[in-house]
């Protein structure tokens, strides 16, 4: 994922763009609570209870709340990502072969992810599910388009049709589910751990490219990044002992990535570097994980907890099969 060269008047129209579409979705939602039946007097509503129609403070709040969390995003990323490249003309680019796609499957992440929580907060504002399951799912796709627009703009990248489609497979896996089940079966998760690069030259080249801060380091560290394929067996056999909360995934990355498509650089010296000895690796895994929403609790903070961290993959035992034809068991991989 990433972020294009940005600047205020930017974060002025990304803002009116999702207030529109915020107004939108709420014209959308109306609807719902109209009724010519008279209204009884409602129950009182605890703080994490899903009301039965439309909570029009809740809705407020969530769409008040997305366009703050989005702006404050937006600005985060520039501070982490380009802020200090030149602008250009609106333009495409085409980065497919970039990275061994590992940006792409954080593409697919990032809008499952994103669609996730704003279907969770809609259906929290008591939004019925069709139409959390569609404005919610696909919400994800509208924030990244319209980074991905201001890329557009950028004059070191440009609006990717590649970063596009996986954003929409990413709500389409999220939709879909949620359409066809009522629940996600299949879940997209993240994992990453900390590179020890100890050659001095791929060091100082993995600050340049990765940052050094944790946060950085956690967006940025593509030969760190595993991206999850986590399924739920019993979900598809529920007359089986299976257990409920065991999960099957499959997971991707890479490693030994120093640049988009090779190890050569030109440091800001203009001192050309060639590390094409270090092997450009795909990295495949098999392994056991924790479905934290199907652990029995009657703690409605613990249910919202374990939401939170099951996007997250279960540090477990890991088996790996890479493209240098390496076959490898971790005993804890993350």
């Amino acid at each position: 994922m990433k972020c294009s060269y940005f600047k205020p008047s930017h974060f002025k129209q990304t803002i009116i763009l999702f207030a529109v579409m915020v107004c939108c979705f709420n014209t959308q939602l109306r609807a719902q609570t109209d009724s010519s039946i008279p209204a009884l007097k409602p129950a009182k509503l605890g703080l994490l209870d899903i009301p039965p129609t439309v909570n029009k403070p809740r809705l407020i709040g969530v769409a008040a709340g997305g366009i703050i969390a989005y702006g404050g995003t937006l600005i985060a990323l520039n501070q982490l990502w380009y802020k200090n490249y030149p602008k250009s003309s609106f333009h495409f680019y085409n980065d497919n072969g970039e990275w061994n796609q590992i940006d792409k499957a954080g593409h697919a992440y990032s809008a499952y992810l994103e669609g996730k929580i704003c279907m969770e907060m809609l259906r929290w504002a008591g939004v019925n599910d069709k139409t959390s399951i569609w404005v919610g799912g696909l919400s994800g796709t509208a924030y990244q388009t319209i980074i991905e627009i201001l890329d557009g703009y950028s004059a070191e990248w440009g609006f990717s049709m590649g970063d596009m489609t996986m954003n929409l497979l990413g709500s389409g896996i999220l939709i879909s589910q949620h359409l066809a089940w009522g629940e996600e079966r299949i879940q997209l998760k993240f994992s990453t751990h900390f590179n020890n690069y100890a050659d001095p030259e791929l060091r100082t080249r993995s600050m340049s490219l990765y940052g050094t801060s944790t946060q950085e380091r956690i967006l940025k560290d593509y030969n760190a990044q595993t991206y999850w394929l986590s399924v739920n067996p019993w979900s598809f056999m529920k007359e089986s002992r299976f257990p409920k909360w065991l999960n099957i995934s499959v997971g991707y990355g890479a490693d030994g990535m120093f640049g988009g498509y090779t190890n050569t650089w030109t440091d800001k010296y203009g001192t050309p570097h060639d590390r094409t000895n270090v092997q450009r690796i795909r990295q495949f895994y098999l392994a056991p994980d924790i479905d934290l929403t199907k652990i029995k609790t009657k703690s409605k903070g613990l249910k919202l907890l374990f939401g939170a961290l099951n996007v997250i993959k279960f540090p477990m035992p890991a088996l790996e099969i890479n493209s240098a034809g390496k076959l490898r068991f971790h005993p804890i991989y993350f």
